[in-house]
């Protein structure tokens, strides 16, 4: 049974309704409302979730702000999480949504279109469909661990019945003829092999900052990864090129092979990009660092005779499908092999090496 009662001040003047609803074998709910309408409709809402047996207490909920959640989220889950960029990251994520109106909101209050609010405010500010999604993890995963471990049981997910942006198709960047050689032609000795690194290995920026001469293995023609993206360790088989390439460096110090970090490698490609000549920015004819991944990959299904899961272990994508994103296989190359050419054959246009 639903009541509603008038909420006066010392005036007289209507300030806002309490809606009371009783059942049997139920706790009685009660809440406060700026006018009766609103009241009225989550009575019924609660009336009907008794009636299908779903109810659940409002309580924490009701009295909980998402801000508040948020804090106590940073707390006790973030330092779960992979350390480094993975909590660096979310952290960032989560001072965001901390200074926006709806943090201020109750959680119970939180409803599918206020979510897609606040994704129309963040496409507004420039935010990429990849970065709205990456916000929106992190407040469905606080959600989900309000309602399974703070007693907020009753928590709808409001993430989960929104329509998420839709990500871009990955990039297709393959590098064009002259572009390795005019690379390396501007670098110093030890950036060269830096890249031709890459190239041959498909290993990440991070791996290659963090590795160290005591992580390759010469005897057996590998490196070993003891920390990657995925957080599983991982040993990389190492072509002739890569072992020729690595007997030309001289290490750093015992802690780095090259002695530079992430940022490091992204300034030294910059000054070799523009010493090359080739495009910068973030449109689709520019050449990025993380290119020479997707290059190497690509690499690895045109010239080798390897199979996926092959390739996969050495390129460590997490599953199959991210390995189809990183991988662009050149039309020529295709065309050589329905004319009967084998694979692992290498093709040259005008003379360039490819």
């Amino acid at each position: 049974m639903a009541g509603f009662y008038e909420q006066t001040d010392q005036d007289g003047i209507t300030i806002g309704w309490q809606a009371k609803v009783r059942r049997k074998g139920y706790p009685t709910q009660t809440k406060v409302f700026r006018v009766k309408r609103e009241a009225e409709v989550w009575a019924r809402s609660i009336e009907s979730e008794m009636d299908r047996g779903i109810f659940a207490p409002r309580g924490e909920s009701e009295k909980t702000t998402l801000g508040e959640c948020f804090e106590r989220y940073l707390v006790e889950v973030t330092p779960r999480k992979k350390a480094g960029r993975g909590q660096d990251g979310e952290r960032g994520f989560i001072a965001q949504w901390l200074r926006r109106p709806i943090s201020q909101r109750m959680m119970s209050s939180i409803r599918a279109a206020d979510v897609s609010a606040v994704m129309r405010d963040m496409e507004k500010e420039g935010k990429g469909p990849k970065t709205i999604r990456l916000h929106l993890t992190v407040l469905s995963h606080l959600f989900n661990v309000a309602k399974d471990n703070w007693g907020m049981e009753s928590l709808d997910n409001p993430v989960s019945r929104v329509h998420k942006p839709k990500l871009p198709s990955g990039r297709e960047r393959r590098v064009r003829p002259g572009e390795i050689g005019a690379l390396l032609g501007a670098s110093s000795l030890p950036i060269a092999c830096l890249i031709a690194l890459a190239l041959e290995t498909a290993m990440r920026r991070e791996e290659i900052a963090r590795l160290k001469p005591g992580d390759i293995d010469l005897r057996n023609r590998s490196i070993f990864l003891p920390k990657t993206k995925n957080g599983d360790p991982r040993t990389v088989p190492l072509s002739p090129a890569a072992l020729e390439t690595l007997s030309m460096v001289t290490p750093k110090s015992e802690d780095s092979l090259f002695g530079l970090s992430g940022d490091g490698i992204d300034s030294a490609w910059d000054r070799v990009r523009i010493a090359a000549g080739i495009s910068s920015g973030w449109g689709d004819d520019a050449l990025h660092f993380h290119d020479l991944r997707h290059e190497a990959t690509s690499r690895l299904f045109e010239r080798t005779d390897l199979d996926m899961m092959e390739i996969r272990a050495i390129t460590g994508h997490k599953n199959l499908q991210m390995l189809a994103r990183y991988t662009h296989l050149r039309t020529a190359n295709l065309a050589d092999r329905l004319a009967g050419g084998k694979r692992g054959g290498v093709v040259h246009r005008n003379g360039d090496e490819e």
